[in-house]
């Protein structure tokens, strides 16, 4: 079996915060709504004890599922890197859609499965506009291609500056599968969103 390598290895020298949610201030037609910034309040719980849930083998996500902030969405498409380096999100076109990071693991794996969302694009709002909604126990369904669901339940959400992300906090290996749900947030500045909202996830449990 190929040994995968580090995420934060593949992703050295990329601009890894979301750097393409753009809300309609950003050369949108005059008819585009306007999208109020995500009200995220930071919270987190303590980091899971004990034995963590049997990671699964490699398989692609093609359905994900976060109730409380109504989604339930597929295909999952496929995100890898622009030629500057910086993470693709998905297209103004597929913004009801979210996507896979797949430089990394897939979820259900062990390590940090990133899956990446618009707030809202010049179109108006996205996939991920109920994203406050989102808090610490939630559950997130991620369905693969191999036919078996993975569960993760939300441990944090946090909104944090693009200048400063945390990248080794968000991409950096774990010893459990964990999962990475990234939308963008914060006031439009210059027709884009200065921050991203980031919701971390542990995988509890996984069905056929």
């Amino acid at each position: 079996m190929t040994r995968r390598r580090p995420l934060l290895l593949v992703l050295a020298g990329a601009a890894v915060a979301l750097a393409g949610c753009a809300g309609p201030a950003g050369g949108a037609p005059a008819a585009a709504p306007a999208v109020p910034a995500p009200r995220v309040t930071t919270a987190a719980a303590p980091a899971p004890t004990g034995s963590p849930a049997t990671p699964l083998p490699r398989s692609e996500p093609v359905r994900v599922r976060v109730p409380a902030a109504g989604v339930d969405t597929g295909p999952v498409l496929r995100l890898g890197l622009n030629d500057d380096g910086t993470v693709q999100v998905p297209s103004v076109d597929q913004a009801d859609r979210i996507g896979w990071y797949d430089k990394g693991v897939t979820p259900g794996e062990t390590g940090p499965a990133v899956l990446i969302g618009h707030y809202d694009t010049a179109r108006g709002p996205a996939v991920l506009r109920d994203v406050a909604r989102i808090h610490v126990g939630d559950p997130i369904t991620v369905t693969r291609a191999d036919g078996t669901d993975a569960v993760f339940r939300v441990r944090a959400v946090e909104q944090v500056t693009k200048k400063a992300f945390p990248t080794r906090k968000v991409y950096g290996d774990t010893s459990r599968p964990e999962l990475r749900l990234i939308t963008c947030g914060g006031e439009i500045v210059d027709g884009h969103r200065p921050d991203n909202v980031v919701v971390y996830a542990d995988l509890v449990t996984s069905a056929a």
